[in-house]
């Protein structure tokens, strides 16, 4: 049997701090940020009945930390009886959008056709985004499950984005940045973000600049969107984990360079 070293305890530590801390259901109290803020705000106070285009525009590996982002805005949006059309500029995030869209609509009551239509993926994203801005229905001429496009209530008068409140990108990378830079520079539309942590700085010049509307960044953002619509999701106890291992790390920094210094005053006391 291998020896056990410090490395095996120090990773047995982090396995309980976890564990614990999930069992005890601690509740993080935070403040939203003011990305996060504006982000509801838009969708909080938008007219009933606004038609928001929900692009998955992430890879299958990013799913731990998108799921309860885009969970969350769904919600929002879903509570407030907005209409969504999802849509998808990678082939991984398709599938994905479709279950997410699907699964989040059964919370509400909503009915596919009529408050909600998955159109699914479009190779080559700077066409579609361009397409887009000027036939919806010619660049996706039928929808995810081979039903075309004008049978459906929800879609019957949208023709382009000028029939859209906003673009809501769900993002793990920069493909936001072509919905900025092809929908939101030449078409006009509205682009916010929902995006993970890794890729919040990489927007900050958009915020500034008011290219971008506004964004939620992270599991951070994803915790502090469930508070402010009250449900409880997958944001609050990713942080709750991502907090409790971050603080054990901390420790064991701290424990270590203490060990370190005294073996070293022992060493030169000897």
């Amino acid at each position: 049997m291998k020896k056990l070293e410090a490395r095996h305890f120090a990773f047995l530590g982090l396995f309980l701090v976890v564990t614990l801390t999930m069992l005890l259901n601690i509740k993080l109290d935070m403040k939203a940020s003011p990305y996060t803020q504006a982000l509801y705000n838009y969708i909080e106070f938008l007219p009933e009945g606004s038609t928001l285009i929900v692009s998955f525009d992430h890879e299958a590996s990013s799913l731990p930390e998108i799921r309860p982002i885009a969970t969350a805005v769904l919600r929002h949006a879903f509570r407030k009886k907005h209409k969504l059309i999802g849509v998808s500029l990678l082939a991984e995030g398709t599938l994905i959008g479709y279950r997410l869209m699907r699964e989040t609509a059964g919370e509400h009551g909503a009915e596919y056709g009529t408050d909600y239509v998955y159109l699914g993926f479009r190779p080559q994203y700077i066409a579609a985004i361009l397409a887009m801005g000027e036939s919806i229905e010619k660049t996706y001429p039928q929808d995810y499950l081979g039903n075309p496009y004008g049978q459906f209530e929800l879609l019957k008068g949208v023709q382009n984005y000028d029939d859209i409140a906003a673009v809501v990108s769900i993002a793990d990378g920069s493909l936001t940045t072509h919905w900025i830079e092809y929908g939101q520079a030449r078409y006009g539309v509205r682009v916010v973000g929902a995006v993970t942590a890794a890729m919040v700085t990489t927007y900050d010049p958009y915020l500034a600049s008011g290219q971008m509307y506004a964004m939620m960044g992270g599991l951070r953002g994803a915790a502090e969107y469930e508070k402010l619509i009250g449900k409880d999701g997958g944001g609050a106890r990713g942080m709750l984990a991502q907090s409790s291992a971050h603080i054990y790390v901390i420790l064991l920094i701290v424990l270590g360079n203490i060990a370190y210094f005294s073996s070293r005053r022992t060493k030169g006391s000897g």
